[in-house]
């Protein structure tokens, strides 16, 4: 039960992440298309500043969740990794508790406020003359935020399910690290030179 509940979350944090990447490619046409325009025909535009910043706020908020699935976000785990999986889950857990809920609920309670007020007025941009709405930014905080601390259930259930079990349970996977692409096929080749010694 606790197992689907969590990999329910995962699947949610997936899918709002995988849509918010696709600012990513919006992003990169808009850029290429300003550096172009500027550059090559000298007439800049004058919305460029405000939607690379809109396009990156929104996945940055957005895909917090889906970072936080996979357990992607930065930690200094060269003391970490070392311990036992049941020493893990207790700090982890305790640090979800004492630290994270506390920040994010905060921020869920602080970026509805500012994003309500910027909503209310439909706040426009004040770095460019062409007033590029906002506020759809701004309203995206206690969203990207409230998904955030709904992931964060979900990895103190892992928590709980690791000082439990004495083991980690598995995650979703969707895109593997390089450093672990290269152990594993360097391992697969040492096992194969092996083999062929033989």
């Amino acid at each position: 039960m606790i197992s689907r509940f969590i990999y329910g979350i995962d699947q949610l944090s997936k899918m709002v992440g995988h849509a918010f990447a696709w600012c990513i490619v919006i992003l990169t046409f808009g850029t290429s298309y300003e550096v172009f325009v500027r550059y090559l025909l000298n007439n800049p535009t004058s919305w460029a500043f405000d939607f690379s910043y809109i396009m990156y706020g929104a996945l940055f908020f957005m895909a917090g969740a889906y970072a936080l699935s996979r357990n992607s976000h930065v930690r200094g785990d060269f003391i970490y990794r070392m311990w036992p999986p049941r020493v893990q889950g207790i700090v982890e857990l305790s640090l979800y508790v004492l630290f994270f809920f506390p920040g994010v609920l905060a921020l869920v309670y602080a970026g509805w406020l500012y994003g309500y007020d910027a909503f209310k007025i439909r706040e426009v941009s004040v770095n460019s003359p062409a007033g590029i709405p906002v506020w759809q930014l701004k309203i995206l905080i206690p969203f990207g935020a409230g998904l955030l601390a709904l992931q964060g259930v979900a990895e103190t259930l892992r928590c709980v399910l690791c000082i439990r079990d004495g083991q980690w349970p598995p995650r979703l996977h969707d895109v593997e690290e390089l450093e672990d692409v290269l152990v594993q096929q360097h391992a697969g080749g040492a096992s194969g030179a092996q083999e062929g010694s033989k």
